[in-house]
């Protein structure tokens, strides 16, 4: 029973990243998602560090810029979302706004860095835009042509695709974390039927790789941590990462869910958001000595994190530089050269 026990738990290591996704998929992203899955198996230089740099016209270097002037090094990854809130006149709006995010991604990139883009989507099915957090969507009728629904859907993925190719003009490979949390109800995306959600994944990554020709994406599934995270994803020729979005001080598998679950799957393995409780508005609280050690203990497949906004970031808590200067960790300039910084 304790070796059954333990292969669920600590799954074997993937030896190597599968082939993309998206087999027209350009020789610069295989040879980033080669890269991300030649980590797991190392014994040191084995996680890509990450930090979030804000949503739409917010986004700034701001926090890799302070984690470097405290620890001497620059995340490996950083993250960018095409969302703004801010610019409008009540919460509920939102809009896309790539311009700057794309602007901040193709400097980091030009540095050497890595990318990820998500976006936190308005509702097609909301005439007056937003709707971030619309409940009772029925998420079907994204596919229903002659409606309006479908038609500001179509026009959503028509900006977001076109953000995304400015990005692959200038070379730049793209980590893609669509619809994050959908196992969660807080999106209007999320807690669906999960074959229509399947659906939904499986459309936008048909028509980003086919109609828009988008060949530097890697597709990164990303759910909530939760014991059903495994339970919308799209299959494995949907899919190039997978991770969890946790937010806690205990990196340990009673308080992060699913991991044997998203462990079993052929990916390589990371935290799309992490964020520790304890981080009080900066600065913060959480011991960054403790992460690592957590990761090798109780995530062994982790090979890269993004740590969220401000008030998580290693800038503004306790010990970033043990954190940075980890022999496990793979930063900015420990990354391969030329993986990042040159055209496709």
């Amino acid at each position: 029973m304790l070796p059954l026990i333990l292969a669920l738990l600590f799954p074997p290591a993937v030896d190597a990243a599968p082939a993309p996704a998206n087999p027209r998929a350009n020789a610069k992203t295989r040879a980033v998602l080669d890269f991300i899955g030649s980590l797991e198996t190392r014994p040191d230089k084995h996680l890509l560090s990450g930090q979030f740099t804000n949503f739409g016209t917010l986004v700034s270097l701001e926090l890799p810029e302070k984690i470097h002037q405290q620890t001497g090094h620059w995340p490996a990854l950083i993250g960018v979302d095409y969302a703004d809130f801010y610019d409008s006149t009540t919460a509920q709006r939102s809009n896309l706004a790539p311009r700057l995010p794309n602007q901040v991604a193709i400097a980091y990139w030009r540095a050497g860095g890595l990318v990820t883009v998500s976006a936190h989507l308005y509702n097609p099915a909301n005439p007056d835009g937003g709707g971030l957090r619309d409940h009772g969507v029925d998420l079907a009728e994204v596919f229903m042509p002659g409606t309006a629904t479908h038609q500001r859907w179509m026009q959503e993925l028509d900006e977001l695709a076109a953000g995304l190719q400015e990005l692959r003009e200038a070379g730049v490979v793209v980590l893609w974390r669509p619809f994050h949390e959908m196992n969660g109800r807080w999106f209007w995306w999320g807690k669906q039927d999960p074959a229509v959600f399947i659906r939904v994944w499986r459309y936008m990554f048909a028509y980003f790789s086919r109609i828009k020709g988008l060949d530097n994406l890697l597709w990164v599934y990303a759910p909530n941590h939760g014991t059903n995270a495994a339970d919308y994803y799209p299959g494995d020729a949907y899919v190039d990462m997978v991770g969890l979005d946790a937010y806690t001080d205990f990196v340990d598998q009673s308080h992060i869910k699913g991991y044997a679950e998203m462990a079993r799957l052929p990916k390589p393995f990371g935290f799309t958001e992490y964020g520790p409780h304890g981080a009080r508005n900066p600065p913060g609280d959480y011991d960054y000595r403790r992460f690592i050690p957590d990761l090798k203990a109780n995530f062994p497949r982790t090979t890269f994190f993004m740590v969220w906004n401000e008030k998580w970031s290693p800038a503004n808590n306790p010990h970033a530089r043990e954190l940075y200067n980890d022999p496990w960790m793979v930063n900015r300039e420990d990354l391969p050269p030329g993986l990042a910084g040159s055209a496709p």
